[in-house]
């Protein structure tokens, strides 16, 4: 069911808005990789995931990505429990503070892929924010390939508030070569580390976004 609905996403995202996907072959197909991508709407996490590892995700199920999502939004009633289940959602309670869903993170991220926002919520204004602790402390316990995604577009199709995801729009995607933190895996303090991973990343992030929006803007050119 989940390859099936995603070739509908491909379709959707490639067909009906002209995605532009920049830097895929630094992903790989190997388990125990991390995409951390900057947050534009609920539904980032299917592009994401999607330009990444389909259609090698058919023969090789453990692309399948797994997908930290807000209790609040995707568990809300028995319906969207199955469904987020079926899309290997892992639930996150709302304020983000779960040592639940983060042991369960790095029980599951060493045997298949993982997609995760670290800013821990969605931007209101396009740019790119901060990054949050937990996607540090993930990191430097699993020890994951991590591969650094800014995304742009995606609060035209489905913004703040809207339900149904627009067409006709532009989405851009980078992915960015892997990153090496291994300076902070010995640090003898486990939060400045894992804080000093995330800034790392976000900082990739932040970089390959403000790409993407120059290549947005000659784009729009005549």
């Amino acid at each position: 069911m989940v390859n099936v609905t995603t070739f509908l996403w491909l379709i959707f995202f490639k067909l009906f808005n002209r995605t532009t996907v920049i830097g895929r072959k630094h992903v790989g197909y190997e388990r125990n990789t991390l995409l951390l991508s900057n947050h534009q709407s609920m539904i980032d996490s299917f592009p994401v995931g999607l330009f990444a590892f389909y259609p090698q995700s058919w023969l090789k199920t453990y692309l399948i990505p797994w997908n930290p999502a807000a209790e609040e939004n995707f568990f809300k009633n028995r319906f969207l429990t199955w469904l987020a289940h079926t899309y290997r959602c892992i639930p996150v309670k709302e304020g983000r503070r779960d040592p639940f869903a983060l042991r369960r993170m790095v029980e599951v991220l060493p045997h298949g892929v993982m997609t995760l926002f670290p800013e821990g919520g969605r931007t209101r204004d396009g740019n790119v924010g901060e990054g949050r602790l937990g996607a540090g402390l993930i990191i430097t316990r699993a020890r994951p390939k991590v591969i650094p995604v800014a995304i742009d577009g995606m609060q035209d199709v489905l913004p703040i508030g809207a339900s149904i995801p627009r067409p006709f729009k532009r989405v851009y995607i980078s992915y960015g070569e892997p990153i090496d933190y291994s300076e902070f895996l010995d640090h003898p303090k486990r939060q400045e580390a894992a804080q000093g991973v995330v800034d790392l990343v976000m900082a990739a992030i932040r970089k390959q976004h403000q790409e993407i929006r120059q290549l947005r803007a000659r784009d729009r050119k005549p």
